[in-house]
């Protein structure tokens, strides 16, 4: 796609921000064992009946933003690994703007302000773009940039303004991780989507042993019963549930790749109520 004169002007600099850490380069390692994307890692996990995607969770088609402004990344049926690293078909979220899809998905994706790469596994990033409409894409690709046939629907969005004034750490804010549905204190019938989020961590496939990586752990509480422990090791951002009918506290947790195992962050507690189908 031909770029504009304005926009190869306002390139270069207004990502800059977005691309300091967003790529990690590609390097030699040896596979892990493959990690299906639908693997069962507790009775109450269901396959997805969503096809395997990448999706914003917090943009809408056709919505007007200020900048600087956080673009978060949602990925149904596989998981995250960074660059370099293979785990099963596991791979880092790529953000295409104003590019349509390669027209060959056997080729690595360049490395241009038009094609940001999330070589660590990251799940989020700053839009610090002058005022204008813009297209993006969200793409999967593998440890050597070359894309999956995992992508998101085309994004139009318009930038209002720029607020030069703010700085992007403070939209960002802290390091954290969020349960992003269901709803606290929410009702809920099985089977139903559970998405997870992390702000200023990177997500990976436990295989590769990553440095500087975790992967999420959701507890899931009953009265008078024992806790219920999910660990999404392959990298997962999300899951489809199928618990019994009742009322649950639910606790998110980013949990180290290193040999520790220590908890990095953990989200606030929430409830929720499962009603019988």
């Amino acid at each position: 796609m031909t770029m504009t004169s304005r926009q190869s002007r306002i390139y270069g600099f207004s990502l800059a921000i977005a691309l300091i850490g967003a790529a990690a380069p590609a390097a030699s390692q040896s596979p892990v064992a493959p990690a299906d994307e639908v693997e069962t890692i507790h009775p109450w996990v269901v396959p997805s009946p969503r096809a395997a995607e990448t999706y914003f969770t917090n943009l809408q088609d056709g919505g007007t933003y200020e900048a600087p402004f956080v673009a978060r990344f949602g990925l149904s049926m596989r998981g995250l690994v960074p660059a370099g690293q293979t785990a099963g078909r596991a791979g880092h979220h790529h953000l295409l703007v104003n590019q349509d899809l390669p027209l060959d998905f056997k080729k690595p994706l360049p490395f241009t302000d038009q094609y940001i790469h999330f070589g660590k596994g990251q799940m989020e990033m700053v839009v610090n773009l002058p005022p204008g409409k813009y297209k993006f894409r969200l793409l999967l690709a593998d440890q050597g940039h070359i894309p999956y046939f995992v992508y998101s629907k085309p994004l139009s969005v318009t930038v209002s303004k720029q607020n030069k004034a703010v700085t992007p750490a403070s939209v960002q804010g802290p390091a954290r991780v969020e349960l992003l549905s269901p709803a606290d204190r929410g009702t809920v019938k099985g089977p139903f989507r559970v998405q997870f989020h992390a702000s200023g961590y990177n997500v990976s496939h436990v295989g590769p042993k990553a440095a500087d990586t975790g992967h999420f752990r959701l507890t899931m509480e009953r009265a008078g019963r024992k806790p219920e422990v999910l660990d999404f090791t392959a990298g997962q951002t999300e899951t489809w549930l199928n618990p019994p009918a009742g009322d649950y506290s639910l606790r998110l947790e980013m949990v180290s790749n290193a040999a520790d195992g220590k908890v990095l962050s953990a989200a606030r507690p929430s409830t929720l109520s499962v009603a019988a189908r």
